[in-house]
């Protein structure tokens, strides 16, 4: 891989290669495919990582990889890892895993100490790290939005979400090392075997469960385990598949880990995304599944009307959140934002563009993209709301491409057609839905697709002065 990799490189001489990954199988599929090539290193950077299918699966290339003596370096959020520390403890027995948490609560096992340490340290736990990254032998890195989990790679047997990332190669790789250097080693992360004990041979019992699968979790991985069999590899791939999109107007931006303390503002990721949405001259898209704008946002994107650049968001509907007290903070400002001229959809709460894996017709967006001019791009982990603002950090690369930027402009498209998402709109001072998945369109006068109790208490919670926190 790192030959096939230089000799792409070696051709575009101070640039950065982009590759995009919009369909959740290929996702997968490209992490398990460079995890199993990888020679010298894997650092590895999650918010999520998910005990189940697909990440057990990604689990275990790692596991082989350690045993091929590549060096694994894992750093995942505490506020999603904390209930495996028994299986991050077992891998981490190998003596080429390394395992770390950030800003971790210390208290493991007793949950009424635990509970009197999340009362005096409220404020700090609050603050996470949403980061996301995948790095290869300092060679590709994968950085976007997905997580690691069935949700994420089409697994789930209810609701898939739809998620973009990019895979990088060439100038801004070294970039995204960077950042997860200064995490890796950073006051915030520690190290797991600080925080967690597990008995002796633990390792070799997970070896022979992984053994002895039994054949329903063997009928599961077929799908995954025939597609990467089947699948080229990366050399190829980049080579012979998927289109690169060359640029030296590139940069992988990250809030630095001083944020989770509330410290560093001046290098906080806002202060590279805000200089870029106010410079817009003829277009804005934004996708962001979790969007509280607040009053500066309306502001912002007010502004940008005014001097007629067109403004259009896509984010999830309350049929389609997964986190509905989000949505709460997001509902009072589509008035406004409407009036202001703004184009808002929000994604139904059905899978229509593409083929179920295992029977899930449930979608959520997961996309944090934007595209400013069709030029200028962003994907990364970053949501326009609050707590990507000011609270967790966030990572995301930042570049201008025309050709990709239509690519990414495409799919926006794709994403708020009418039998794919509601458009919003005012009628009579009242808010609207416009449903073209039947035909004739349905208005809907309501949240679509949701009850009057889940409606109710959405209503209610936007009441509560909690959008500094959303």
């Amino acid at each position: 891989m790192t030959e096939a990799i230089h000799s792409l490189v070696s051709q575009h001489i101070g640039e950065t290669g982009c590759v995009l990954f919009d369909d959740n199988l290929d996702a997968f599929v490209i992490r398990a495919i460079s995890a199993s090539e990888a020679g010298q290193s894997l650092d590895l950077q999650y918010y999520i990582w998910n005990h189940d299918l697909t990440g057990n699966l990604l689990g275990y290339e790692l596991l082989k990889a350690a045993d091929r003596g590549v060096h694994v370096r894992l750093l995942l959020d505490d506020m999603n890892a904390h209930d495996k520390d028994t299986l991050l403890a077992t891998l981490e027995q190998h003596e080429n895993i390394e395992i770390r948490l950030f800003n971790p609560s210390y208290e493991r096992n007793n949950w009424f100490r635990r509970s009197f340490e999340l009362i005096f340290r409220g404020l700090s736990l609050n603050r996470r790290m949403h980061n996301k990254a995948w790095i290869v032998d300092k060679s590709i890195a994968i950085v976007g939005g997905r997580n690691i989990g069935n949700e994420y790679f089409d697994a789930a047997p209810k609701t898939n979400f739809f998620d973009v990332d990019t895979l990088i190669l060439g100038n801004a790789v070294s970039e995204v090392s960077s950042i997860f250097e200064q995490f890796w080693n950073s006051r915030s992360a520690i190290a797991l075997n600080k925080l967690v004990k597990t008995k002796e041979g633990s390792l070799q019992e997970l070896r022979q469960y992984i053994e002895n699968m039994d054949d329903n979790i063997i009928k599961e991985t077929n799908v995954y385990r025939e597609r990467l069999k089947n699948s080229p590899s990366i050399g190829v791939l980049l080579k012979q598949g998927r289109p690169i999109f060359w640029t030296k107007e590139v940069h992988v931006y990250s809030d630095p880990p001083e944020k989770a303390v509330g410290k560093g503002q001046d290098q906080w990721l806002i202060n590279q995304l805000y200089p870029v949405w106010v410079s817009a001259q003829s277009n804005l898209k934004l996708m962001s599944p979790y969007f509280v704008p607040g009053k500066e946002g309306v502001k912002l994107m007010a502004d940008l009307r005014e001097t007629n650049v067109e403004v259009g968001v896509l984010t999830n509907s309350l049929a389609a959140t997964d986190v509905m007290i989000v949505h709460s903070g997001y509902a009072p400002y589509r008035m406004p934002l409407l009036k202001e001229g703004v184009k808002l959809y929000e994604l139904m709460p059905f899978n229509h563009t593409k083929k179920k894996l295992f029977g899930a017709s449930g979608a959520s967006l997961h996309t944090k993209v934007f595209i400013k001019d069709d030029l200028t791009c962003f994907i990364g982990s970053f949501n326009f709301d609050p707590r990507s603002i000011r609270l967790n950090t966030e990572m995301g690369i930042l570049f201008n491409q025309q050709e990709m930027a239509k690519v990414l402009s495409e799919l926006f498209v794709l994403k708020v057609k009418e039998n794919n998402s509601y458009q919003l709109f005012v009628e009579n001072n009242q808010l609207r839905w416009k449903d073209g998945s039947e035909e004739p369109p349905i208005i809907w006068k309501h949240e679509p697709e949701v009850g009057i109790i889940k409606r109710a208490i959405t209503r209610i919670a936007s009441w509560l002065p909690i959008e500094s926190q959303l």
